[in-house]
């Protein structure tokens, strides 16, 4: 007989299969039989609800109005329980409710574990607000006593949803208020209420709910401790979160791997690679063997800390426990390669992966790309690129984005637009990303019209446009001299409400200071230090196409002001600020004599305001150019720089390069 399509009670499925054969059985029941069956055909359920769920659809009721045709079998508590789980598990919260709502008609018993079902359902829904709805329903409506379980399940839903505060709110109103709910916390309770406080930051008061655990005759488990941690490296309070480990190893409760891996990333971050050797030997002595989050962690540790080769050798340490790398693990190396400008090194990890039968995923690949085209490799760029379709591997928008880029940078835009067309027709649309990167490279190339063009194409795919996208067509704009039609643009990016970034700014001000408009540029500076984003805010790019501005108009006096609200507002001059000061000074004077006091004056100034690496740089610059400091100066500089915690600070440096 084939398998039933519903998981029906055994009382009822019992009685189906008997009396399905003793008809079958008897020949003289002939028309009985082909009654029944098709009585029982006319109640399947629908059939588009079958189709989607065959082996897992909920029970039918239909089946139970009709079972009065065939003996006197009642709808019974526990049956209509069971139909509540298949639907909510099917994500069916329609029929879900129509069954409560017969239920509080009927006056019929719920099991609690049905409620945590529904709860865990609206989890899986991201349906936070209906499961805090039905549990203050659960004790007026359907006579169901609530208990710390469905408590929990329903703080669990809250906070996994991203909402900390609210699960905050929830547990206060429930264990604190006067509602008489008679709902004790226990230790999962407390986790979640810990892994809440972290989340938002509020550490401090994450500890203060941790100690006052025993108090509640609740003993911390290990996922309290590494919450805990969790938070505490996040603050970089990595001292606290080791002391904790101990403390965790006191009280009898024995560190897992995910506890170990916690503390390794802080230790990472925070470039403290000896101590990290010392708990991953710590790790071992209790038992916890490595897994791939551990050997991942070290891996970007090392990596951020420039240590290349350590890395890949870990990563052949990692093949020889047995324990297989993953997208994270290469992705990492690969990334930490091209950051120290060892694309090529990058390129034969990408070969030793391939020999070992894995395959690089879009993510590596554009990466790969990407700093190949930056060091200027673009055949070998160009090379893998073509090998990735070879591999059947299919390029994802970010992929074709760096390829875009790449072809860009290297003054190949018509080249680059080929791709984008051949992106398009592959139904993989382009972003606001790889637009600009085509505008960009378009103008860069003088080819402004084309550049408009592409501008005008981004309407086609339906891409928005975003303030990266004008900051680049003003700059674009400016730059071959058409400020007007920037000016244009500019007022539309305030009237479709997209608020310029420090580039966007920065890029018009560049053009108006290039057509000799200071006053209007100026003007769009006080501007920006209106703004209340970081992200409008000037920076020294800023600063430094105005004061070239001044410089050339020979107004020394506002560009000497102009300084000054600079390193007011904390912004230290660079290379670029130092040669437009000096070239102005050198054209009063033949001597150089002018533009030594000057920076020198500079580098008292950023002393006595406690900006010491500004006041090195342009030390740097001074010596560069053969402008030797003063001795008292000098003086200064050592004095700074030689404090007893910056000595001790490199003193502890050198030993760590020692032993690590």
């Amino acid at each position: 007989m084939p398998k039933c399509p519903f998981p029906i009670r055994i009382s009822f499925f019992s009685y189906f299969f008997n009396e399905s054969r003793i008809l079958s059985n008897n020949p003289l029941n002939l028309s009985l039989r082909l009654r029944f069956s098709s009585s029982v055909v006319s109640v399947s359920p629908n059939p588009s609800t079958e189709a989607d769920h065959p082996l897992e659809a909920p029970i039918s009721e239909h089946i139970f109005e009709s079972a009065p045709k065939m003996g006197s079998y009642k709808l019974g508590d526990s049956t209509l329980s069971s139909m509540i789980e298949n639907y909510a598990s099917s994500g069916d919260f329609a029929s879900v409710e129509k069954l409560l709502s017969r239920i509080r008609l009927e006056n019929r018993v719920i099991r609690e574990h049905s409620f945590i079902v529904l709860f865990r359902a609206y989890g899986k829904a991201h349906l936070p607000q209906k499961a805090v709805e039905l549990f203050h329903r659960m004790v007026d409506e359907f006579q169901c006593k609530r208990t710390v379980k469905s408590f929990n399940s329903v703080l669990n839903v809250i906070i996994n949803e991203g909402l900390y505060h609210r699960g905050l709110e929830f547990h206060d109103y429930v264990v604190n208020s006067n509602m008489n709910m008679n709902i004790s916390p226990n230790g999962l309770s407390f986790n979640l209420v810990i892994k809440a406080l972290c989340k938002l930051g509020f550490v401090d008061r994450a500890i203060e709910v941790f100690r006052a655990m025993p108090e509640k005759k609740c003993l911390p488990d290990g996922y309290s401790y590494c919450t805990l941690m969790d938070g505490l490296c996040k603050e970089e309070r990595i001292d606290e979160a080791v002391l904790l480990l101990d403390e965790m190893q006191s009280e009898g409760c024995s560190p897992s791997s995910v506890t170990y891996n916690v503390l390794i990333d802080g230790l990472c971050k925070k470039g403290d690679l000896t101590r990290v050797t010392k708990l991953v030997d710590n790790m071992f002595l209790k038992g916890c063997v490595p897994n791939e989050v551990t050997y991942n962690t070290l891996i970007h540790g090392l990596c951020l800390k420039g240590k290349l080769d350590k890395a890949v050798s870990l990563l052949e340490r990692m093949v020889s426990s047995k324990c297989i790398p993953n997208d994270v693990t290469y992705g990492t190396l690969i990334n930490g390669l091209v950051k120290q400008r060892r694309a090529r090194d990058a390129a034969r990890l990408l070969i030793s992966m391939e020999e070992r039968g894995y395959c690089l995923n879009q993510h590596a690949y554009s990466i790969l790309i990407s700093g190949l085209f930056k060091e200027g490799k673009a055949e070998e760029a160009m090379t893998l690129w073509k090998k990735m379709a070879e591999k059947s591997c299919r390029p994802n928008i970010v992929v074709y984005s760096a390829l875009v880029d790449g072809l860009c940078r290297e003054g190949k835009p018509n080249e680059a637009k080929e791709i984008l067309n051949e992106m398009i027709s592959n139904r993989c649309l382009p972003n606001a990303y790889t637009y600009s990167s085509l505008i960009k490279g378009f103008f860069k190339t003088g080819l402004s019209e084309e550049a408009i063009q592409v501008w005008r194409e981004m309407d086609k795919t339906g891409c928005s446009r975003n303030e990266v996208c004008y900051s680049v067509l003003i700059d674009g704009l400016c730059g071959v001299g058409r400020v007007k039609e920037a000016m244009m643009v500019w007022s539309k990016m305030f009237t479709i409400r997209i608020k310029p970034d420090t580039v966007a700014y920065s890029s018009m001000i560049k053009g108006l200071c290039g057509i000799g408009s200071m006053d209007a540029a100026l003007k769009l500076y006080h501007q920006m230090l209106c703004q209340e984003e970081p992200k409008s805010q000037p920076d020294v790019v800023t600063y430094n196409i105005l004061l070239d501005g001044l410089c050339m108009q020979k107004d020394v006096s506002r560009a000497v002001d102009l300084l000054n609200c600079m390193l007011d507002r904390g912004c230290d001059p660079d290379v670029i600020t130092c040669n437009t000061f000096l070239k102005t000074l050198s054209d009063k004077s033949d001597s150089c004599e002018g533009g030594r006091r000057f920076l020198e004056e500079l580098v008292v100034r950023l002393l006595k305001r406690q900006r010491v690496s500004g006041a090195c740089k342009i030390v740097e610059i001074m010596l560069g150019k053969y402008l030797t400091p003063k001795f008292s100066t000098w003086a200064m500089i050592v004095q700074e720089i030689c404090k007893p915690k910056k000595i001790n600070a490199a003193i502890d440096k050198c030993r760590r390069k020692l032993y690590t």
